[in-house]
């Protein structure tokens, strides 16, 4: 049986949990696979990407802080990926790569399967705009939520990501400074790297300071991280009464799933996958 080469790519890298989930999968359905993570920042992301096709690769994950620089590399992208502005799968394609976007996805898949979430008409908060936000923002307006703000530390990324979705009297950005007055919400997520170390030359800012006047009794809160990174957002949405407190965990499963059909032509199970994270690490357990 002749072996695919897939990778992830992201900065940093080693933490990634991709490389056993798709062995999970490559298990499950009876592909041979080799999946490894490799860390590219956005300086090396494109030789790195290269050095990898010269040597067999035919797919590809991408995370932070890539995805976006991802789309600019791509001969051809899915609706979905132009759509966010933003690629998380890449399939080698006659010599080429083919961007394909499954975060947004991955995320409902999660939120109204696995946690039995209703999306219809929740009063969203974003926070964040780069390539995380871009991915999920045009699916949870798909699965009709209601009015959709966006926060962002660089309030022009912000801007720009309203005006790229198009739906002026939904979308709406503001500004950190504004959170304390912008009320209740019924669904909050994280969609920025804050909490993440800071790698060697970026600056480190920590999770902003959120007012708990943004949860009520049925709010739920999802950061689309996992483990220690998690821990700050989760933390703080536990404290102000959330009744839901969701990591990243069963979108990046979900979405790897999605990744792993694009790939191989056939979508594995999640449960199985999902399950064995949780149980391998205390850390990743939610509060939900």
């Amino acid at each position: 049986m002749t072996e695919s080469h897939h990778a992830v790519f992201g900065h940093p890298i080693a933490h990634s949990l991709s490389p056993r989930i798709h062995a999970r999968f490559g298990r499950q359905t009876g592909v041979a696979l080799r999946f490894e993570a490799i860390d590219a920042t956005p300086d090396t992301f494109a030789s790195a990407l290269d050095a990898f096709a010269a040597a067999g690769g035919s797919g590809a994950s991408v995370t932070l802080p890539l995805k976006e620089a991802a789309l600019a590399l791509c001969a051809d992208a899915s609706d979905r990926a132009r759509r966010a502005g933003a690629v998380n799968t890449l399939v080698r394609d006659g010599g080429h790569w083919r961007g394909d976007n499954t975060d947004g996805v991955g995320l409902v898949r999660d939120l109204t399967g696995r946690h039995g979430l209703d999306l219809r008409q929740r009063r969203t908060l974003l926070l964040g705009a780069g390539g995380a936000a871009h991915g999920v923002a045009p699916a949870l307006i798909d699965a009709g939520i209601g009015d959709l703000f966006i926060v962002n530390r660089t309030s022009a990324r912000a801007d720009a990501l309203v005006d790229k979705l198009g739906l002026p009297k939904h979308v709406h950005s503001r500004y950190l400074e504004d959170l304390a007055a912008l009320g209740e919400f019924d669904l909050v997520i994280n969609a920025t790297s804050a909490a993440r170390a800071p790698a060697a030359g970026e600056a480190g800012s920590g999770l902003p300071t959120l007012p708990t006047s943004l949860v009520g009794a049925r709010t739920a809160c999802v950061d689309l991280s996992y483990g220690e990174v998690a821990i700050p957002f989760l933390a703080w949405a536990r404290a102000a009464g959330a009744h839901h407190a969701i990591d990243g965990v069963g979108m990046l499963v979900e979405q790897a799933a999605e990744a792993f059909k694009l790939w191989h032509g056939i979508r594995p199970y999640t449960d199985e996958a999902y399950a064995a994270l949780r149980e391998r690490d205390a850390l990743l357990v939610t509060g939900d």
